[in-house]
């Protein structure tokens, strides 16, 4: 099968097509033939050499995919699987999305949502399982409650938008031109453009001074202090990112005296058991959603897998707006 490897630590051009051995499932694992895999941060830092891929995982980039289920390998536990040949699933990854053929657990494969299409498909299991567990789960959000999106039109920004005003709460979120605050108002969102604001003053003058309930937050850094201000009482950082860096200082008054509770987490070290169950919620909660089109992914284009290189590029520069999407073989048109 084609691939793409990371052949050394460095900028996109360290990515390159190679030829590999199809992969073989393993007990409670199924084969797939990719027909599309999404492209995430995590794969830029991977390939930086910044985020290496959980012991056992493949060494090649990627952490979502679609596709077609052509083999299914010995199920343990007394269980049956839940997949057959010819089934179409898209799936959540710990690596190996970046290719003609994948191995995926089968606890962390879904159905593709009704009515949806095998590229699009491919967009969702890493920013929606991060959105879900994050921003309901740890956050708490409610209904009613204020959530601001740091980075509104990332992949994840664009979900958390979406599933947040779905489920009723009032989404604010910071974005660095006119035109992408024009894409999170269209999506739902009020959007602050960090460049020419204070999002922390258009915070307070939005909400009368009272602040929002939830952060998500994807910079990190010095972000962590002007996040703290943004906050309402008993307030809730969600951290999920460090594109400002990871370290900063924390005033302990602050959060003492306005009960904040801070939080974060990170998906891909997560055992199969842990995103089985996360799988289970977002299909119950979310793939309803999705199916009758109130919420939808972002996809800003997509490239051939072979061109891996250019959508690290593309990434990278932050003109994106969403998801860029690799396609295999046609992408299962």
């Amino acid at each position: 099968m084609i691939a793409i490897e990371i052949s050394e630590f460095g900028g996109p051009d360290v990515l390159r097509p190679v030829e590999r051995p199809v992969p073989e499932p393993g007990p409670n694992e199924i084969l797939v033939r990719v027909h599309a895999a999404g492209v995430n941060r995590p794969d830029l830092m991977q390939r930086q050499g910044r985020y290496p891929p959980p012991p056992g995982a493949s060494d090649i980039p990627g952490l979502e995919l679609s596709g077609t289920v052509v083999s299914v390998g010995p199920v343990l536990d007394g269980e049956s699987s839940r997949w057959a040949e010819g089934d179409l699933v898209c799936a959540l990854v710990a690596g190996g999305g970046y290719a003609e053929y994948a191995v995926v657990p089968s606890p962390q494969a879904l159905p593709v949502p009704a009515g949806m299409d095998p590229i699009s498909a491919a967009a969702l299991p890493e920013t929606y399982f991060t959105v879900w567990t994050n921003v309901f789960r740890r956050g708490q959000l409610r209904t009613g409650e204020a959530l601001l999106v740091h980075g509104g039109t990332s992949g994840i920004g664009t979900t958390a938008i979406q599933l947040a005003r779905a489920f009723g709460a009032v989404v604010y979120a910071t974005a660095g031109s006119d035109v992408k605050c024009t894409a999170c108002e269209k999506l739902g969102a009020r959007a602050i453009n960090y460049k020419t604001s204070d999002f922390v003053a258009e915070l307070h003058a939005a909400t009368s001074g009272r602040g929002v309930d939830i952060i998500l937050d994807i910079v990190g850094g010095d972000y962590l202090a002007r996040n703290f201000e943004a906050l309402s009482v008993d307030g809730r950082l969600v951290q999920i990112g460090l594109q400002g860096g990871a370290s900063t200082t924390i005033n302990l008054a602050t959060l003492m005296q306005r009960r904040l509770t801070v939080t974060g987490s990170t998906l891909r070290s997560r055992s199969v058991a842990e995103k089985a169950a996360i799988a289970r919620e977002v299909e119950q909660h979310v793939w309803p959603l999705l199916s009758s089109g109130i919420v939808a992914p972002v996809i800003d284009r997509t490239l051939p897998l072979e061109e891996a290189a250019e959508a690290h590029r593309l990434l990278e520069s932050g003109e994106i707006i969403g998801k860029i999407v690799l396609t295999v073989g046609g992408g299962g048109a």
